[in-house]
């Protein structure tokens, strides 16, 4: 009977866990909502600004992307596109660009060299010499924008103690069910994370889907060569930046990001990548992180508890507070995203305890080989 009252304990507790974390997550993604729309940018200087966008296949919605930078309420930018193979048909999509927008300085740097393992990162070394202006921006292929997301990510650069400006990001899928799913992972799962670190204080975030810094910054962190072999880049540049005084702030803005996920396997591969980079992150509270997966932990806390009736109402309460805080969140969900939800949780899951068992990962088809630190090694 004792271990009976234990194992209903447990349950109890997992469920506590769960629904409190759920809590946290909304209002954090509340207090957040509420806080960038309370943010104006308006009147505050725009100097001159470079952007530089590396490049690798013409994947879908690639056109509407870069366009969305070629719209932008900005009275002074440059553009610096990076393609590594003269043959990648991201090259023709640039091209139309740039016929649609002849007024705009845009650049295309085509250059195979690599300066490490890291390939984005030799793609920009390859890029910066040509970047004309001291404001710096880098931004992923995949990034959708409103007009005035380079104005709201330059602002918080007026404050001198700011030396990096990033951003979290909403997941679009482009078509089909992996699709979906990998944009519920951002949505659902990932951002709310963030948030919910933010809420608490942690400022050590940055995506690189918009990293935003002067050219002066990067040069006194040593420059992009100092990234070239890692695989969380962007963690590395804000710890770097971070490490010379300065503080990361995180825009009002939330873009747009595309999610393109032909098959399972695809899947699979680009979350197993993103897991290994947060346990390259954050080593020892890695195997912690399933109690951030608020619904797989209160079915198991109301399993559980379930055989204990004198806590039935508090089982009962507590799943259906983790339910509707997790169901509250999004306000764009359909009805077969809802659906989704089961399969969602159980390969959060399933990837989180994959990320465990592998120290290798897929990138843009590459294969590459990580260590303890983060460390990237070429396997093709």
């Amino acid at each position: 009977m004792l271990l009976h009252e234990l194992v209903a304990l447990l349950g109890i507790v997992l469920l506590i866990v769960a629904a409190g974390y759920e809590v946290l997550a909304s209002l954090a993604v509340l207090v957040f909502e509420v806080l960038r729309r309370s943010r104006v940018s308006a009147g505050r200087p725009q100097p001159p600004l470079t952007v530089l966008k590396p490049l690798c296949g013409a994947e879908p919605g690639l056109y509407e992307n870069l366009r969305s930078f070629c719209m932008q309420d900005y009275p002074q930018y440059q553009i610096v596109f990076g393609i590594q193979d003269a043959t990648d048909p991201a090259l023709a999509v640039v091209a139309r660009v740039m016929r649609e927008f002849p007024a705009l300085p845009m650049e295309v740097v085509i250059s195979g060299r690599q300066h490490g393992s890291n390939r984005k990162v030799s793609s920009l070394i390859n890029m910066l010499p040509r970047a004309r202006h001291d404001l710096l921006m880098i931004a992923d292929s995949d990034a959708r924008v409103d007009p005035d997301y380079l104005s709201s990510m330059v602002a918080p650069l007026n404050d001198s103690k700011v030396g990096l400006v990033t951003c979290i990001y909403r997941g679009m899928p482009n078509s089909g069910v992996w699709s979906r799913l990998g944009a519920m992972y951002v949505n659902d799962w990932y951002m709310p994370s963030v948030l919910v670190a933010w809420l608490f204080g942690h400022r050590e975030y940055a995506s690189g889907l918009t990293l935003c810094m002067r050219r002066e910054t990067l040069r006194a962190t040593g420059g992009l060569q100092r990234l070239s072999n890692h695989l969380a880049d962007d963690y590395e540049l804000g710890a770097l930046i971070r490490g010379t005084g300065l503080k990361i702030a995180l825009s009002s803005r939330i873009p747009q990001t595309g999610h393109t996920e032909p098959h399972f396997d695809h899947l699979v591969s680009h979350e197993t990548r993103w897991m290994r980079t947060i346990r390259v992150l954050r080593p020892k509270s890695f195997r912690f992180l399933f109690l951030s997966f608020g619904l797989p932990l209160a079915v198991l806390g109301l399993i559980l508890s379930s055989g204990l009736p004198a806590v039935a109402t508090l089982h009962t309460t507590l799943f259906l507070t983790a339910l509707l805080a997790r169901l509250g969140r999004s306000k764009e969900r359909s009805i077969s995203d809802l659906c989704l939800l089961p399969v969602r949780d159980l390969l959060l899951c399933w990837v989180w305890w994959r990320a465990f068992r592998t120290s290798t990962v897929t990138w843009r088809g590459n294969e590459f080989a990580v260590d303890a630190q983060g460390i990237m090694r070429s396997l093709s």
